[in-house]
């Protein structure tokens, strides 16, 4: 057992040794979960460069690799550690290293391999013919590990390994694939573990640069705004960088950057192997002849999705622009950070080498500088609370993109609140607020005036009015400290309304901000006036007499449009006189109708009393005049019928036609 611990510890480290670590010279961490790493170092000769990756990492690795061979050599391929299960790898191999198998287990399956053998100073070779483990004959408890060799002369040795101090496989290709077993051995260990080698076309000594990309964590910016700083200085900014090592290597005096923005990244899965479902071919004339049938198919490609854009080359470097700080109340720290833009993008690099030890984070200061500042007060219409919010207006002076992040203020020499900031480019502004100011409070009032009629239209039977009312928002004001302040009051912007009087000191997407200075009075207010629009279509046929009535007599028609309307209320006047004489009338012969009804019962009645008769013909008589008047009836309602349907199709035909402006 000792003799095979020893060998498999020596091809282990022959193995280890055989390929060279190239160590991190240059980190730069994005926004979007991506890092850039550079490693470069001299490689010896006969050695691959080793690079260690976890399988998760793996993907970004085969898709970023790039390398650069200084001395000229060319780099002949790269291998990397399968994703392959363990067994599949090992089942490719012609032997098998049990668990705490002797070694005569191994050397029994390489019968006919040749094998040299160190026994003290005497070196012998020859053909494997067996190994086994034998029992003692003097000690019952006790074994030795023997290997049978048929050597060049012919005769078959038995020696004893526990006596050899050397034992070498001759055959280049089996020692080959016996340092690959265990290497696959080795790399199984750590699961999490991928192993990247660059070999070379040379067994020369190189100079070797190699770039890629792995996951990583965003790095992070946090910010400190000092608005206090003093009579003769203006406000001050300090930004902070938050890095995080979790790579399971340490960084020893790398370069390092940050970079704001966000490129596009995407997974591509390299790493996996993909195997593709085959179909079966075979000649025809090795078929039987049988029964055929025909079937249409065929072989074809989905087209491949287009690449991401590609980030734009970095551009040549900017003049380094930080500013160490001497105010007591800012951080005392050194700040060495170049900046410069690159495309759409913003980097850090720090001007002196970092170390960060594996799995901890770091922060350095990329930014303390002077900012334009100004202390504000921000109240947002219907936001629910009566104190507006201890604010500031930024703009950044600082001559560099701001990284977004969280913010802390401090004001009259302690911690005031905190803010987020948005990434904001050299010159822009921003608004922040960090605290409710409970010496001001603001209540508002809101009131409106009647509808103003505006404008009347006509289209193809569809009449739309335009109206407008003044609405008046009163923000009342209290200042409770009475002290002089900026107050800013966000005015929501609404559909169809506009501004009256006030003009607002500028304009979001969805806020008028007005400014109000307030003095030591204890109420002010600001009163904002607008004009809300109203539009209302409808068919005209549907809008009542009292409504076209209003809008002829209004101001707001021009004279063809009061004709076209007076013509049309007229027609439906008609129209209307019409269904009433119908409608009378028809009430007129219900009327008849049951007044025949009670003459002809009293004739019923009649026809059975002797000495009736005089009343019986006066009662026909009625009947007769009943039956004349309603027939009369009839024939007027049939006419007035007939002159109601014309006036209603002059009608149709006149709201049909109503078009004016």
């Amino acid at each position: 057992m000792r003799q095979t611990v020893s060998l498999l510890s020596i091809l282990l480290v022959l193995q280890t040794l055989s390929a060279a670590e190239l160590p991190v010279r240059k980190v730069i961490l994005y926004k979007h979960g991506i890092g850039y790493f550079e490693r470069g170092g001299e490689i010896p000769a006969g050695q691959s460069a080793r690079l260690d990756f976890k399988a998760n990492e793996m993907n970004d690795v085969l898709k970023s690799l790039m390398i650069s061979d200084q001395t000229g050599n060319f780099v002949a391929g790269v291998r990397y550690d399968s994703s392959l299960p363990l067994a599949s790898k090992l089942a490719e191999f012609p032997f098998k290293l049990g668990d705490r198998s002797p070694l005569t287990d191994f050397l029994d399956q390489l019968k006919g391999a040749k094998i040299e053998l160190k026994m003290g100073q005497a070196t012998t070779s020859g053909q494997i013919v067996g190994a086994r483990v034998v029992q003692s004959r003097e000690k019952a408890q006790t074994t030795s590990e023997t290997i049978n060799v048929l050597t060049a002369g012919g005769d078959i040795m038995t020696y004893d390994l526990g006596a050899a101090t050397s034992i070498r496989l001759a055959d280049p290709e089996l020692q080959l694939q016996l340092g690959e077993y265990l290497r696959s051995l080795n790399a199984s260990r750590s699961r999490e573990q991928k192993s990247v080698y660059v070999d070379s076309a040379k067994d020369a000594a190189r100079k070797l640069s190699v770039a890629y990309t792995i996951p990583m964590p965003v790095w992070k910016s946090s910010y400190r705004l000092v608005l206090d700083a003093g009579a003769a200085k203006k406000p001050m900014l300090e930004g902070w960088a938050i890095i995080d090592n979790t790579t399971g290597e340490d960084w020893t005096k790398v370069e390092l950057s940050v970079i704001s923005g966000r490129p596009i990244s995407f997974i591509s899965k390299l790493y996996e192997p993909k195997f593709m479902q085959r179909e079966v071919a075979e000649l025809e004339e090795d078929k039987m002849v049988g029964p055929k049938t025909y079937a249409m198919g065929g072989l074809g490609g989905a087209p491949l999705p287009a690449a991401a854009p590609m980030m734009e080359k970095r551009r040549s470097m900017a003049a380094s622009a930080g500013l160490a700080m001497e105010m007591v109340a800012s951080s005392n720290v050194q700040i060495d950070a170049a900046t410069r833009e690159a495309g759409e993008l913003f980097e850090y690099r720090f001007g002196q080498p970092v170390s960060v030890k594996r799995n901890e984070s770091l922060m350095l200061p990329f930014v303390q500088q002077e900012i334009n500042a100004r202390k504000l007060l921000i109240y947002t219409e219907r936001s629910g609370r009566e104190n507006p919010l201890n604010s500031a207006e930024l703009t950044n002076s600082t001559g560099k993109t701001l990284d977004g992040g969280p913010l802390s203020v401090y004001d009259g020499g302690v911690y005031a609140g905190e803010a987020l900031v948005n990434t904001f480019k050299a010159g822009d502004k921003r608004l922040l607020s960090y605290a409710s100011d409970l010496g001001t409070r603001v209540v508002e009032e809101d009131n409106s005036a009647p509808n103003v009629l505006r404008e009347v239209k006509a289209s193809g039977g569809v009449i739309t009015v335009r109206q407008t009312r003044e609405v008046t928002k009163t923000y009342n004001i209290t200042n409770v400290d009475r002290k002089a302040k900026t107050l800013v009051i966000e005015h929501g912007i609404r559909y169809n309304y506009k501004l009256v009087t006030l003009k607002p000191a500028e304009q979001t997407k969805t806020h008028y901000r007005f400014e109000v200075k307030l003095t030591g009075d204890a109420t002010q207010s600001l009163v904002v006036k607008e004009e809300e629009t109203q539009f209302e279509s409808n068919q005209l046929s549907d809008v009542s007499d009292e409504l076209i009535g209003m809008w002829i007599s209004s101001n707001r028609l021009t004279p063809e449009a009061k004709q076209i309307l007076s013509g049309i209320a007229a027609l439906r006047r008609q129209v209307a006189e019409s269904n009433r004489t119908i409608k009378n009338l028809n009430a007129q012969v219900t009327e008849a109708t049951s007044d025949q009804e009670r003459v002809r019962r009293n004739l019923s009645s009649l026809n059975s009393v002797a000495g009736q008769q005089e009343r019986v013909q006066k009662y026909a008589s009625d009947l007769a005049s009943l039956d004349g008047k309603i027939v009369t009836m009839r024939d007027q309602i049939v006419a007035e019928t007939k002159k109601r349907d014309g006036l209603n199709q002059q009608l149709s035909q006149r709201i049909e036609a109503a078009t004016f402006q």
